[in-house]
C-alpha cells in the first residue's frame, strides 16, 4: 500500500522509460523521466489487460485515486465497461451549448434545415416556437418527464388542432432521438406517449371516382360562367391533374404548345430543398384538348407572362381559392370534390377504368417509385407512354361529359 509521502517523493530513474508504484487492487502510480505522475487502474477486457486513466498526481491525491478505482470496480461488477463509460462522458462534455430542450431542438433543426424545402422548415420552426418552446424550452432534456410533454401537447389538442398536436409529437420524437445520440439524455420518452393523444389518421382530399358523377361535374365545369382564367384552370385541373400550386403558378415560358408539352421546373415542384435545386424538371404531356384550352387563353394572359394571372394583381397567379370558390358555386363543396382531389380522381380511374400501368400513372403524378427499403429506384420518365395515356384520359373525360356509356378500354 502506498503512502502520500511515497507518491510525493517518487521519481523515475534516468535509465528507465517509466517507474510504476503499485498500491492495491490494480491501482498504480506511473512516473515519467520528465517527472509527471499519473494514476492508472488495471482493467481486464476479454482476457486482455488494459488500463483506465484516473488522473494526474497531485491534482488527484492517493485517497481520490482509490475512490476512483473502487468506482471503476463497481461499474465492472455491474456489467459496465468503465473505459467505455469514460469515453461516453468525454463525448457528452463536447456539447458546450447545453442540454435544454430548446438548445437540443435548434441544434437538430439546423442540421436538418438544409435538406428541407423552405415551406417545411418554416412550418417546423414555427411549431417549435409557438407550441413547444414556451413550455419546455428552458428545461433540461433529461429532466423532462413524459407527463410534462403530454401536458404540452394536450394544450394544442385543447384548441382543436389534433393534427398539429400529432406533428408536435413527431418533432419532439426527433429531438429526443437526437438527444440520445448526442448524450444529452439516456432514452427517448416519446414512446411512453403512445396512445395518449387523440388519434389523427390524416385527411384525404375529397375526390369523385364514379364515372357518372364525374361526368356531371365535367358538364358543370363546361357550363361555368366565370372569367376566362378561372374557367380555363377549372377545365385543365381534371385533364392534367397536377398539384394546384403547380398549375396555377404556370408561366407561358414553361408551355410549348407546338410540342404539346409543359415543362415544370424542379424549383416549383413539391420536393426537398436539394430536389428543388438539383432535380430534373417534371414533363407534363398536353393532350389536344389541353392545347386547345391554352390556345384560347393565351391572347388574354400572354402579356403577363403567367398562364393564370390574378384579376387584381396581374403579376401574381390566381389563388387556390379561385378554383375552390368556383367548385363551391357549382355545388361541389370540399367534402365532395377539391382541386387537389382531381389527382386522386385520375389516379383511381386511370387504374380501374382505363387499366393503365401504375408506374406510368405515378410518373405522371410526379411521385417517386420506391423499392422495399424505401429507396427511390425508378427514374424512368415514361414520357412516350404518358403521352398516350394522357390523350386516352382526355378522350375518356370527353365521353363522360357527353353522358356516353363508357366501357373499360384495353391497356395500350
Amino acid at each position: 500500500m502506498l503512502t502520500d509521502a511515497q507518491c510525493r517523493n517518487a521519481t523515475c530513474p534516468p535509465d528507465k522509460k517509466r517507474e510504476r508504484l503499485t498500491d492495491s487492487a490494480g491501482l498504480y502510480l506511473e512516473i515519467s523521466p520528465a517527472g509527471s505522475k499519473r494514476w492508472f487502474q488495471k482493467i481486464y477486457r476479454d482476457g486482455k489487460e488494459t488500463r483506465l486513466a484516473l488522473g494526474s498526481y497531485p491534482a488527484v491525491g492517493l485517497t481520490a485515486a482509490r475512490r476512483a478505482r473502487d468506482a471503476a470496480k463497481l461499474q465492472k461488477a455491474e456489467g459496465t465497461d468503465p473505459i467505455q463509460a469514460r469515453k461516453v462522458e468525454k463525448l457528452k462534455a463536447m456539447n458546450p451549448a447545453g442540454d435544454s430542450f430548446k438548445v437540443v431542438a435548434l441544434e437538430w433543426y439546423e442540421k436538418q434545415e438544409p435538406h428541407w424545402s423552405e415551406a417545411h422548415a418554416v412550418r417546423a420552426k414555427r411549431q417549435f416556437e409557438r407550441d413547444l418552446f414556451p413550455w419546455l424550452g428552458d428545461r433540461r432534456l433529461a429532466d423532462i418527464e413524459p407527463v410534462e410533454l403530454l401536458a404540452t401537447l394536450r394544450k394544442i389538442e385543447e384548441r382543436g388542432a389534433v393534427e398539429t398536436a400529432d406533428r408536435g409529437l413527431m418533432l419532439a420524437r426527433q429531438v429526443w432521438r437526437y438527444g440520445v445520440a448526442t448524450g444529452r439524455v439516456n432514452r427517448d420518452i416519446t414512446g411512453d406517449l403512445k396512445g395518449a393523444l387523440a388519434p389523427y389518421r390524416g385527411t384525404h382530399f375529397a375526390a369523385i371516382t364514379d364515372p357518372e358523377r364525374l361526368g356531371e361535374l365535367l358538364r358543370a365545369i363546361k357550363g361555368y360562367k366565370g372569367g376566362p382564367v378561372v374557367r380555363a384552370a377549372l377545365r385543365l385541373a381534371p385533364l392534367l391533374f397536377q398539384r394546384p400550386g403547380e398549375l396555377r403558378g404556370a408561366s407561358w415560358a414553361e408551355i410549348d404548345l407546338e410540342a404539346a408539352l409543359w415543362t415544370l421546373p424542379s424549383a416549383r415542384m413539391k420536393r426537398t430543398k436539394d430536389g428543388k435545386e438539383n432535380g430534373q424538371p417534371h414533363l407534363v404531356p398536353l393532350p389536344t384538348q389541353a392545347v386547345q384550352i391554352l390556345e384560347v387563353l393565351k391572347p388574354y394572359t400572354e402579356s403577363t407572362g403567367l398562364v393564370f394571372p390574378g384579376e387584381r394583381q396581374r403579376s401574381k397567379p390566381i389563388s387556390e381559392n379561385s378554383v375552390r370558390t368556383a367548385l363551391i358555386s357549382m355545388g361541389y363543396t370540399p367534402d365532395i370534390q377539391t382541386w387537389h382531389g382531381f389527382r386522386a380522381t385520375a389516379r383511381t380511374m386511370l387504374a380501374e377504368r382505363l387499366e393503365c400501368d401504375p408506374l406510368v400513372i405515378e410518373a405522371q403524378l410526379a411521385h417517386s417509385v420506391r423499392d422495399a427499403n424505401g429507396r427511390a429506384y425508378n427514374r424512368t420518365t415514361y414520357l412516350k407512354q404518358r403521352q398516350t395515356m394522357m390523350q386516352r384520359w382526355a378522350d375518356y373525360l370527353d365521353k363522360l361529359a357527353a353522358g356516353a356509356d363508357v366501357v373499360q378500354l384495353k391497356r395500350a
